[in-house]
This record gives structure tokens, C-alpha cells and sequence, in this order.
């Protein structure tokens, strides 16, 4: 069984014990969240999907820990022009753990 969600313009396909890294959330650890933007749930071989959105159905979760990830350098050079650009981006993120998923 799992879900399809949508969370911060991104889709997410989860499925219950899962650990999936969402843009940052600004929550608690050990704190409930829930995700009712659900685009399409699949069990036994029989997929919903929802105009946008499925009514009623929700996938909840808890939030392990907040994080940032790895610095991502991008690096720029221009031959024979004496022109370059260095810049790094580092992702913040939350790290939840799927618990169930409600249809």
C-alpha cells in the first residue's frame, strides 16, 4: 500500500514505515504532522486517484529531527575571460516517518 502526497509544490510517494525528507517544516521532534493532499492511494493492486485531491483520505507521520543537508557547490568559469563564480547551497530539511495511511 502506499500514497501519493503533495507537500511544498513537491510529490512524495510513501508507503507506511517510510523515512522521507520534506523541505522544512518548522515542527517539534517526536510531534504528529499530517499530509492531507492526497493525490492517489494504491492497495491491493486497485489505484484511487483524486480530482485533484482524494476526500477524507490523510497520511500521518512524526517528525524524527531537522537537519541541513551536504553543501552543494556550483562553479562557474569562463575561459579566457578571467571570470569565475563560487557559490554553495546547503538544503534544509525535515526528516518524518510515515506511520499510516488513512483512506
Amino acid at each position: 500500500m502506499y500514497a501519493i502526497i503533495k507537500n511544498g509544490g513537491k510529490q512524495y510517494k510513501v508507503s507506511k514505515g517510510d523515512i522521507v525528507l520534506f523541505d522544512k517544516l518548522n515542527l517539534e521532534p517526536k510531534s504528529a504532522v499530517f499530509f492531507e493532499e492526497v493525490l492517489a492511494i494504491s492497495q491491493d493492486n486497485n489505484l484511487v486517484v483524486g480530482t485533484p485531491f482524494i476526500e477524507g483520505a490523510k497520511v500521518e507521520g512524526t517528525v524524527i529531527n531537522e537537519g541541513r543537508a551536504k553543501k552543494v557547490i556550483t562553479f562557474k568559469k569562463r575561459r579566457r575571460k578571467d571570470s569565475k563564480t563560487k557559490r554553495g547551497f546547503r538544503r534544509s530539511f525535515t526528516r518524518v516517518r510515515i506511520i499510516d495511511i488513512k483512506n
